[in-house]
């Protein structure tokens, strides 16, 4: 099996801790008749081969202030300077987001603002002077869900 040798109790592990990434890891066990132990250490090695990258509490924006949830695709007017753009999006703290893409744009990136007066002056004070052509901006009314995906490994007949 390909996936950096993951296994049934990978998968397990990983479909738990997707669902409640604060689920204790003696409840890990118990579930996966296991011990505290190798749970500690299957987990360790997911996070050192990358496939666990951390984890995090979801924070609602708007209950903090942040109104104006974006979506804009970016038109650079010089490509070439992709790395110097993608390190200076980096520095804006309400570019939350941002990603190579097919399509139209050169990179698509979402954001938070407090609202949109605030997303304006985003626009025209931070991102304008990166070197845009032009931008497209999706405002996003309400966000109907988030989810990650359950994990599968597929096995073959041979396994």
């Amino acid at each position: 099996m390909g996936h950096h040798q993951l296994d049934q109790l990978d998968e397990k592990i990983l479909n738990m801790i997707v669902c409640n990434a604060k689920i204790p890891f003696l409840e890990i066990a118990r579930e996966c008749d296991v011990s505290g132990a190798a749970i500690h250490q299957r987990i360790q090695k997911l996070v050192n081969l990358g496939v666990i990258k951390g984890s995090e509490y979801v924070v609602d924006y708007s209950k903090v202030g942040y109104e104006t949830s974006a979506y804009i695709g970016l038109f650079l007017k010089n490509p070439e300077n992709f790395e110097e753009v993608l390190a200076a999006l980096d520095k804006i703290p309400e570019v939350v987001e941002c990603h190579y893409i097919t399509g139209k744009y050169d990179l698509f990136i979402k954001l938070y603002a407090r609202n949109n007066q605030h997303l304006l002056e985003i626009i025209h004070q931070k991102l304008q002077p990166l070197g845009l052509a032009r931008s497209e901006t999706l405002i996003s009314f309400k966000e109907a869900f988030r989810r990650q995906i359950p994990i599968s490994f597929e096995r073959s007949d041979e396994e």
